[in-house]
């Protein structure tokens, strides 16, 4: 009866504890951003944007970078607060800010709102709102479309969610110029096509992580050899699609001539994850394909970069 009495004493008068202070740096919310997701956003925005037809004010393009980057950024956050339980769960991931308890979920969500927000706001209002409207398209497949729900659900997740990770250039090409064009689509698809090899690459040296998470990733669902023969036929896929722009005359031939070396290298580099299915060597393959194609899609667009600012170089001198 005593020990009752005094818990229901403790219970009737409990104090009510301060609200949490907030243990996040400045770090830690820059991590919610995926700097190094961003910094691949930004690159395939800017090359977006410079091949556009037309002038674009150097302020209003500033801006229109830091917005896409913003939204992207935001993307991320709103990824790791939706996500937090399963990143506890894998290696890779549970040294985030959210399953570590440095952000909140909370204060995760808040953030990733708030920068969503702004960043299309002020994309609509300072640039246009053809390209405000596609931000905030793009924001809502990866953050509601693939982390919500296809992510989780299917081990088709990252082909179709790779879309939104593909309409960056699309954005900047419409913050440019208003409307859209085969060329971003073009873009597009050669970034929507290289998402499958390269994530899949990825899951087959991570198919533990994936596994204990309960993320139904292809090698996980399917397994190795059924994975090894998607990215085969992705790889196969991409490298036309990256040749295309080229054939069809959209880009010149120092494009297409580095987007066939680039992607027979590629190719050789899937065959070999092919053909590789057992022990070190085949870890190593996955490996070295995952690398490889980060190299790839970033010297594809480099090379259009470069075209633009050799370009605008003669004719300035012309």
């Amino acid at each position: 009866m005593e020990v009752r009495a005094i818990l229901s004493i403790v219970d009737n008068h409990s104090l009510a504890l301060p609200p949490r202070i907030s243990e996040a740096g400045v770090g830690d919310y820059i991590a919610l951003l995926k700097p190094r997701v961003m910094s691949l956003v930004v690159f395939t925005a800017l090359v977006g944007l410079m091949i556009a037809p037309g002038h674009v004010h150097p302020v209003l393009a500033i801006t229109s970078i830091l917005c896409i980057a913003v939204g992207a950024g935001a993307s991320g956050a709103l990824n790791m607060w939706y996500d937090a339980d399963i990143d506890a769960l894998m290696s890779r991931t549970s040294k985030r800010p959210v399953p570590t308890g440095r952000v909140t979920p909370e204060e995760a969500l808040a953030f990733g709102l708030i920068l969503s927000f702004f960043s299309v706001m002020t994309l609509g209002i300072l640039v246009n709102w053809v390209a405000g409207a596609l931000l905030a398209f793009t924001i809502f497949f990866y953050a509601v479309v693939y982390t919500m729900w296809l992510k989780r659900w299917t081990a088709q997740n990252i082909v179709i969610g790779g879309a939104a990770g593909a309409l960056p250039p699309v954005v900047a090409w419409a913050a440019a110029t208003g409307s859209l064009s085969v060329e971003p689509i073009l873009l597009f698809l050669v970034i929507f096509f290289w998402t499958p090899p390269h994530f899949w690459a990825l899951a087959l040296f991570r198919s533990d992580d994936y596994a204990r998470a309960g993320v139904p990733m292809l090698p996980v669902v399917a397994g190795p050899d059924a994975t090894r023969l998607q990215i085969l036929l992705y790889t196969i896929v991409l490298v036309a699609v990256a040749t295309a722009p080229w054939a069809l005359g959209y880009f010149d031939a120092v494009y297409g001539v580095s987007s066939l070396v680039l992607g027979g290298w590629m190719l050789w580099l899937a065959i070999n994850v092919y053909r590789r299915r057992e022990g070190a060597l085949a870890l190593r393959a996955a490996r070295q394909l995952f690398g490889f194609s980060l190299l790839y899609l970033f010297a594809l667009f480099a090379i259009l970069l470069l075209e633009v600012v050799v370009a605008a170089v003669l004719a300035q001198f012309g």
